[in-house]
């Protein structure tokens, strides 16, 4: 039992691997194209590499549940072309015996899954997108429509490019709402240092320009250097550039629990914490599927109608979660219910074919 219980491990393996080496190797060429075009005086090829190269491990993460399915479908499906899934049940070997062997390297896929996500891609994906937004700006002053929007309190802040690790700051601007929803200030920093002071830590601010409005006037000043006491840390704003489906487990949780305290929409962030917490369980229930289509309707099929399926399954099942994810936002119903269903109801076909399997 424990040769066949290997073979059918290195067969689903040795598949996942062909999967991940096809579908990565796609993924980098259109990379590649995609910031070949970004590419300037300031942001060269070899910056464009670079950052290809820390982004790579979020590109994985994001592709393991359609790796685990398709190595899943075609690894079974090798088997039962060779009509050994037959041979084993004829010898004894239980269907579901067979679908456990199956979901022992879809485990280590999980596990992997948790480890990437939460320590490995994240930080990488920080400092390639903190590497190019500074990059870009050529150590000036850049666009607006590059960097970060936030809110603090009563000033709604812009911040050019976050420096890795955040405790430096280029292009600082900020615009001060009086209580009538008018402007009464508004700034810009060349760059900003963090200074640490234990409880009285504060931003140090370099190369100011200050306007004061007031009815029909308007002031300006300029300062060589001014403290910023505000509440962002160098952790909460290395995070800041990076889309939050390419965050942390536990980075997400903490942003969405600030912009909470904030009173402002955490909704963004409490989706993307529970998409990403649930992703082991997604690719389980994927490759659930999988072995039912392997034992069920794809039994006597080719090996390029299996490919077809499996890429259909992880199509449909990736358009059900571009559908409820915006559609939570835009209805106000549960983050966790968007992400859940998509996972349910390919667990409910996935339990209902394997029913019917003889």
């Amino acid at each position: 039992m424990d040769k066949i219980d290997k073979h059918i491990r290195n067969t689903v393996l040795l598949a996942m691997l062909v999967v991940v080496s096809l579908i990565v190797s796609v993924d980098l060429v259109f990379a590649l194209a995609e910031e070949i075009a970004d590419t300037d005086e300031n942001y060269s090829l070899l910056n464009a590499l670079s950052f290809i190269l820390f982004t790579l491990p979020t590109s994985i993460y994001e592709l393991l549940p359609f790796i685990a399915l398709g190595g899943a479908l075609i690894g079974l499906g090798i088997l039962a072309s060779n009509n050994e899934l037959v041979i084993m049940q004829s010898a004894g070997v239980t269907v579901w015996r067979i679908v456990w062997s199956v979901l022992k390297p879809t485990l280590l896929i999980m596990l992997l899954s948790l480890l990437l996500g939460e320590f490995i891609a994240p930080p990488l994906e920080q400092m390639a997108q903190s590497n190019k937004a500074v990059q870009q700006s050529g150590n000036t002053s850049i666009g607006s429509e590059q960097g970060t929007w936030r809110r603090v309190g009563n000033e709604y802040i812009h911040i050019n490019a976050i420096a890795p690790g955040g405790e430096r700051l280029f292009g600082i601007t900020r615009y001060e709402v009086g209580s009538g929803r008018n402007i009464v200030s508004s700034s810009f920093a060349e760059s900003g240092n963090y200074v640490e002071q234990g409880e009285s830590s504060y931003w140090q601010l370099h190369q100011i320009r200050a306007s004061q409005f007031s009815s029909g006037s308007i002031s300006s000043q300029q300062y060589l250097q001014e403290d910023w006491q505000v509440d962002l840390s160098p952790e909460l704003l290395s995070v800041l550039l990076v889309e939050p489906d390419r965050q942390s487990i536990s980075g997400l949780y903490r942003l969405a629990q600030f912009f909470e305290s904030e009173g402002l929409d955490s909704a963004t962030y409490f989706l993307a914490f529970w998409k990403k917490l649930l992703q082991p369980l997604a690719t389980l229930v994927l490759v659930i599927l999988a072995i039912s289509f392997v034992f069920g309707p794809l039994r006597e099929s080719t090996m390029g109608y299996r490919v077809f399926v499996a890429l259909g399954i992880g199509l449909v099942f990736t358009i059900m979660q571009r559908v409820m994810e915006p559609a939570s936002l835009l209805y106000g119903f549960s983050p966790l219910l968007a992400v859940l269903i998509p996972i349910f109801l390919c667990a409910a076909l996935g339990l209902q074919l394997m029913r019917r399997v003889r």
